[in-house]
């Protein structure tokens, strides 16, 4: 078999792994026990056991010499038994007893000498219920990329039966979807017509691409002007911020999706606005009770996917953005109006550029905060930002694997030393799932964090609420949004659900 070359952003991945730091994302999808196969999870194991095919990136298996590589294996090279776990929770099998495991799962770095995957049936969940937690390491797949691969080994349709496991379809083999594939816009299909980039184009990628970085890092250096720009290592010094050590801890929280869409419309921003200004409310109240919050806004690192709607590689395919998070701002509607001014201030610094010239623009922004992390002194200085939030789009229809119908996933991400906490949220099916990972040893109490997001999004739902009636009562309305007066809003149509932590 040969071997295939990693990006430089890949490859960063793998040099900033330690034990403390293990690079791999994960998710931890929960599904129901169709009621008439009792003995599902059980018989899906011993199916999934004789299934020895596997596609990329599930049979790469990284080579460090002479460059780092990932050299592709053949079927019977593979130990199966290694990768695929069957485990039970123990009584009374809570949510708390999965993210126990679930945070011990995660804490554990994958042997090199194997693939970089591992995927875990996990029954005995109260409610008739069992989950799939699976890891991979990052250098292989992101989080838009995984929730891709997500997509392609579930299906839309509940009869579907005899399903291939994850590492039988990865990135290349059949979609068991169910959906129709995507057609092609002209302008893809355009560019898959194209030889390759001009040289004048190359030249013009380069040159907005320096003059990005030269901006954002001059204002790191000096400072910027702008009130509402958030630039890397200009935030302050948190507890999030230091050393960490090896041990996680896990927690989840989920609203409705249309809760926060209702949100957005009604103060003119997006969607990811209120998920950044709920978790702004949810930090800055954590750290005030602990008598630690600083008077400058903490600063997010906002991952933005720039990969392609069409294609079945591995690896990265994102940069990222720096947002105010507001925490210096207690009225949660004035926070969301300093994070809409914040990111699109950041939206409208990335460059626009293809792949190669991204890779470039994201390679130089990263590099000192992963030459940190590669070095081992990250957590000692200012940090680049305070915290990693990431949003992906998942799968708007319900999803079935054998007929068992996906109920809800989180996904489980990464730390560094200098960021001990990572909060990402991945929609599907009309709820929108958000998974906290922090250090154990950083952050007492993780659990209260995802408590207080669900609490501040009934803060900013009431906030615009009374904002709306204060408008009404002097008879002005704006079309709903509150940049200036609005119209009523309707109150909020489901409780926010109870907050799952690890132990």
């Amino acid at each position: 078999m040969g071997r295939r070359l990693l990006k430089i952003n890949d490859s960063a991945w793998l040099y900033a792994e330690s034990h403390r730091t293990p690079m791999q994302v994960a998710m931890l999808a929960t599904f129901s026990v169709p009621e008439d196969r009792p003995e599902f999870v059980g018989e899906l194991y011993a199916r999934w056991r004789d299934v020895h095919q596997f596609q990329p990136p599930f049979n790469y298996l990284l080579r460090a010499t002479p460059v780092p590589s990932w050299q592709e294996l053949g079927d019977d090279e593979i130990d199966l038994d290694y990768h695929l776990r069957h485990s039970a929770l123990p009584r009374p099998g809570s949510q708390r007893e999965l993210g126990v495991l679930v945070s011990r799962l995660h804490s554990a770095k994958m042997d090199r000498r194997y693939p970089l995957w591992e995927c875990h049936l996990i029954e005995g969940l109260e409610g008739g219920q069992w989950s799939m937690y699976m890891k991979v390491h990052h250098s292989q797949i992101d989080g838009v990329g995984g929730v891709r691969l997500l997509k392609r080994i579930l299906s839309a349709d509940p009869e579907a039966r005899e399903m291939l496991p994850p590492w039988a379809v990865g990135t290349r083999g059949p979609d068991q979807s169910g959906l129709p594939d995507r057609p092609k816009v002209p302008e893809q299909r355009a560019a898959e017509r194209h030889d390759g980039p001009s040289l004048l184009r190359l030249a013009g990628e380069g040159v907005e691409v320096a003059s990005s970085l030269g901006r954002t890092y001059a204002e790191s250096l000096v400072g910027t002007n702008e009130s509402a720009r958030a630039v890397p290592f200009r935030a302050p010094k948190t507890l999030f911020n230091g050393r960490i050590h090896t041990p996680r801890r896990f927690a989840t929280q989920h609203y409705p999706i249309d809760r926060l869409r209702k949100a957005a419309n009604a103060t003119g921003g997006s969607l990811n606005d209120v998920f950044l200004t709920v978790c702004g409310g949810a930090l800055r109240r954590y750290l005030d009770e602990l008598d630690a919050l600083p008077p400058e806004p903490l600063i997010a690192n906002v991952p933005v996917s720039v990969r392609a709607e069409e294609g079945d590689g591995v690896g990265n395919a994102i940069t990222f953005l720096y947002s105010t998070l507001g925490t210096d701002i207690a009225d949660p509607v004035e926070r969301m109006r300093a994070i809409k001014a914040s990111t699109r201030l950041g939206k409208q610094r990335l460059p626009h550029v293809g792949g190669l010239a991204m890779d470039a623009y994201t390679a130089v922004l990263m590099a000192p905060f992963l030459s940190q992390a590669i070095l081992g002194i990250g957590g000692r200085g200012r940090p680049a930002s305070n915290v990693v939030i990431s949003n992906v789009p998942g799968p708007a229809e319900t999803r079935y694997l054998d007929g068992s119908r996906l109920e809800e996933i989180y996904p489980v991400s990464l730390l560094f030393n200098g960021q001990a906490l990572n909060i990402t949220a991945v929609s599907y099916d009309g709820q929108f799932n958000i998974g906290f990972t922090g250090c154990r040893d950083s952050i007492p109490s993780l659990q209260r964090i995802a408590v207080y997001a669900g609490e501040e999004l009934d803060a900013l739902e009431a906030a615009i609420e009374r904002r709306s009636a204060r408008s009404a009562r002097r008879g002005r309305s704006t079309g709903g949004r509150l940049d200036d007066p609005v119209e009523p809003v309707a109150a909020k149509d489901a409780p926010v659900s109870a907050t799952r932590t690890s132990g």
